[in-house]
């Protein structure tokens, strides 16, 4: 599989069920973003419920000004943990767009034959990491690895800011998270 990286202005689209940690994939995106001195916007949008209920955002990652937090039928990816997701976000990228899909819980591939479809099995690795609240982190570790938008040291970087002092216990477990999704981001290009 020959995937187009070394992305300069992202627009991304994370979505899943509300407790998947969407909001954390996007937010991280964006402060990585801030300190890279890149133009950032995060745009979050909940469904009805927020544990169980669908949630997503937008985020764009630009060299440039921001017009607008919309990403509308022009995303270059879409990171989709649940299959409504991917039901509702596929329609939303651009032709060549990444298309990465949480295979844990997702069998289709998507429907449209002009975006790159990555199957990543987030939450397998997740557990085999220990935690299940890390599929995420498996997640941006693949898109990461795709894109080429950071360094998976300048996520980490975002990360220790975030954590601070108090929760920098959990950084290992993160880190290893990502690492895990390039690795298997990895083993998708090689096919």
């Amino acid at each position: 599989m020959s995937i187009d990286t070394k992305i300069i202005d992202a627009k991304i689209i994370c979505a899943g069920f509300g407790g998947q940690g969407v909001m954390s994939m996007g937010r991280l995106l964006a402060y990585t973003g801030m300190l890279q001195g890149r133009e950032v916007s995060w745009l979050p949008s909940y469904g009805p419920e927020m544990r169980g209920g669908t949630a997503n955002c937008h985020v764009i990652v630009s060299e440039h000004g921001i017009g607008s937090p919309i990403i509308s039928r022009d995303a270059t990816a879409a990171m989709v943990l649940n299959l409504p997701s991917l039901h509702k976000f596929e329609q939303d990228l651009l032709p060549g767009g990444l298309l990465l899909i949480n295979s844990s819980l997702i069998e289709e591939r998507g429907s449209r034959g002009d975006v790159q479809p990555v199957p990543v099995p987030v939450n397998e690795i997740a557990t085999e990491l220990g935690s299940a609240k890390v599929a995420n982190m498996v997640m941006i570790g693949a898109y990461l690895e795709l894109s080429g938008l950071f360094a998976l040291t300048a996520v980490e970087e975002a990360l220790q800011k975030v954590f601070g002092p108090a929760k920098a216990s959990l950084l290992p477990l993160n880190s290893a998270a990502l690492a895990r999704g390039a690795e298997s981001a990895r083993a998708v290009l090689a096919k």
